[in-house]
């Protein structure tokens, strides 16, 4: 083997080896981190209710803009708050270009309590772009079982009379309405920013 053959195979080397380092180090920037759905992407399942101003909301109407979408309700004492406030930091940390393609819609699991004003009122002291739905408990049974939404009212003794045990999970549907990926509990804000800019810019 020749000294130029040698100085050309060593290069390549380097070359692999500086790869394979790097998606050591950094992971592959193109990996959802997220539960991703197999390709072909599911449909996410339409459904329309009525908001507080009085305006019908018809999810296929969001195509063109990244949806997160959250099932639960306003007198949840942890898991729904929280979630909330993570959406909140979510969308602070996207520029202006992508914050105008994505929407948070929180619908509730709580239909005897959460009247479409009150859930309103409730995601807009998270952030005033957030839109809360509910509905009557038939519209919104159809929307669960769409979803796969657990729910179930356990009683309580609290103030609040009883809570609601839900599945907590935020579902992203891309920009031609397809379900891409979920987000459990307590995701880390930073791999739901990654996913998110992710989706966007290949979309």
């Amino acid at each position: 083997m020749d000294r130029k053959t040698l100085s050309v195979g060593i290069g390549i080397l380097l070359v692999i080896i500086s790869a394979a380092v790097i998606t050591f180090l950094f992971g592959r920037p193109d990996t959802l981190r997220g539960t991703s759905y197999d390709e072909p992407y599911p449909a996410a399942p339409d459904f329309s209710l009525t908001r507080a101003s009085g305006e019908v909301f018809r999810l296929s109407e969001q195509r063109g803009k990244v949806v997160l979408l959250f099932f639960g309700y306003t007198s949840c004492p942890d898991i729904c708050p929280t979630t909330l406030a993570e959406m909140k930091q979510t969308l602070d940390r996207l520029s202006p270009d992508n914050l105008e393609h994505v929407q948070v819609v929180f619908v509730t699991v709580d239909p005897k309590r959460d009247t479409p004003e009150r859930i309103q009122e409730y995601v807009n002291h998270f952030n005033a772009s957030f839109i809360g739905l509910s509905g009557s408990e038939q519209e919104l049974a159809k929307i669960w079982n769409d979803y796969g939404i657990y729910r179930q009212e356990v009683p309580g003794v609290s103030a609040a009379g009883y809570t609601v045990d839900h599945t907590a999970r935020v579902m992203l549907i891309d920009r031609d309405g397809n379900l891409r990926v979920s987000f459990g509990f307590d995701t880390p804000v930073d791999d739901i920013v990654h996913d998110l800019q992710l989706i966007l810019k290949k979309d």
